[in-house]
């Protein structure tokens, strides 16, 4: 077993010598209408936007919405407070049956609690305040992924704001027949540039 690795560590270190290093001469710089060279040349991204993704995250992740404000996609912003306050409304009605169920729990003693007197025994009682605080803590981490998702979304936007769209680009749905097989009809999604 140990030669084994001994000669295959071998063989990988052949390999490895094998690459040649390529030398400077050799090395062509590919020039891209994004760069712009300076006078001390050093390329530099040509910047079409004007807007700055690292400033559209911080104020995203400040203010949620408040990212997408700048990026000036404001439709998005109602989905982001529609979808946070989902996230709150229903930790909080999680929290509360998790409370009640736990509090039932502890007082198993006193009947006149609705709580006691519907569950019944203490294993339902256990099993439901056990599933109330599992969705109550899934819904904190869902929450906190679509709060992060809030951020990334105005960083991302911010940077595709600055490519350029062919406004001939398009995409439409036209009716196609296929005779290969007998006549089918269907639809076909054409892209035009």
């Amino acid at each position: 077993m140990k030669t084994s690795i001994f000669f295959f560590l071998l063989l990988f270190s052949f390999i490895l010598r094998a690459q040649e290093e390529s030398s400077k001469e050799d090395i062509q710089l590919i020039t891209d209408s994004t760069f712009i060279e300076t006078e001390e040349d050093i390329e530099l991204f040509e910047e079409v936007s004007d807007l700055d993704p690292k400033r559209s995250a911080m104020l995203s992740a400040l203010v949620p919405g408040l990212g997408q404000i700048y990026n000036r996609q404001y439709w998005k912003v109602p989905l982001i407070y529609g979808g946070l306050a989902a996230f709150g409304h229903l930790i909080n009605y999680n929290n509360e049956l998790y409370n009640a169920f736990r509090n039932a729990s502890i007082d198993r003693s006193n009947p006149p609690n609705p709580i006691v007197t519907i569950a019944g025994s203490d294993a339902t009682l256990i099993r439901n305040r056990d599933n109330f605080r599992r969705n109550r803590d899934y819904l904190m981490i869902l929450g906190t992924i679509f709060y992060i998702l809030n951020v990334v979304d105005a960083h991302v936007s911010a940077h595709l704001d600055e490519f350029n769209v062919n406004e001939d680009l398009a995409l439409s749905i036209e009716p196609s027949f296929d005779t290969s097989f007998g006549q089918n009809i269907g639809a076909s999604f054409v892209i035009r540039f």
